[in-house]
């Protein structure tokens, strides 16, 4: 199972988000490329950079953040927030990110990322399903669509995009465990996808039952930064 900590941007800041309210950020770090050496000194090898300010705002805005981990780690980067364009999206790749994460453009817009795919390859698109009582959030989780997260799943699965990250809203940022029925459901309706499983992580317990149900990666934030789970208990995870 892939350990993918997880680096969420406002201002060039290291923050957290409860819930997606922007209202209610906490700043950890100023210096994010700080943060994620610490990740690769200790043996992690891959990072999920979200732009918040970007998916915000519909566009790419910390550019040089993403630029400055790329050119300082080795880092498995994949990045997203606010993704809206080709030239977006090239421009991402060509600074060093391995993956992009296409959420709200991929519900309004699918002929276009069936089109990326097709030209960047669907290996470099992760599907970043968002999900408030199983319907799918956009706009920096602003709005929330009208569209099931089956759908959602099913109309890219013709094209071979198999990653999916699906962040459960109702328990990101709130250290309360994760959304485990959401996940296991969503293996079993779909077993061939790399889901990564995001929101709620408090603790390795929580690790040890999403293994389980073999999910392919899992993405934590905040309860590394609340120290609720400790980077050496993580190489059990990574390193088998």
């Amino acid at each position: 199972m892939l350990i993918i900590p997880a680096i969420d941007i406002i201002d060039g800041k290291c923050v957290r988000l409860s819930q997606g309210d922007y209202n209610q950020t906490k700043v950890y770090n100023e210096n994010p490329v700080e943060v994620a050496r610490m990740f690769e000194d200790d043996g992690l090898q891959y990072l999920h950079l979200v732009d918040l300010d970007g998916a915000r705002h519909g566009k790419v805005m910390n550019w040089k953040t993403l630029e400055a981990i790329c050119r300082h780690t080795n880092l498995h980067v994949d990045f997203g927030g606010g993704i809206k364009t080709k030239t977006e999206i090239r421009q991402i790749l060509e600074t060093g990110a391995k993956q992009v994460n296409l959420g709200s453009i991929a519900v309004k817009e699918p002929e276009k990322v069936h089109i990326w795919a097709n030209e960047f390859g669907a290996d470099k698109i992760i599907l970043s399903a968002d999900v408030r009582e199983r319907k799918i959030a956009i706009h920096g989780w602003s709005e929330t669509s009208s569209i099931s997260i089956e759908d959602f799943i099913e109309q890219y699965q013709s094209i071979a995009i198999n990653h999916v990250t699906c962040t459960d809203i109702q328990t990101d940022g709130m250290l309360s465990g994760p959304n485990f029925s959401l996940y296991e459901y969503l293996m079993n309706r779909f077993p061939g996808i790399k889901l990564i499983a995001s929101g709620g992580v408090s603790s390795v317990n929580d690790l040890n039952k999403l293994k389980s149900l073999h999910v392919y990666g899992v993405i934590i934030g905040k309860a590394i930064y609340e120290g609720r789970v400790k980077l050496e208990e993580l190489k059990s995870f990574y390193l088998d």
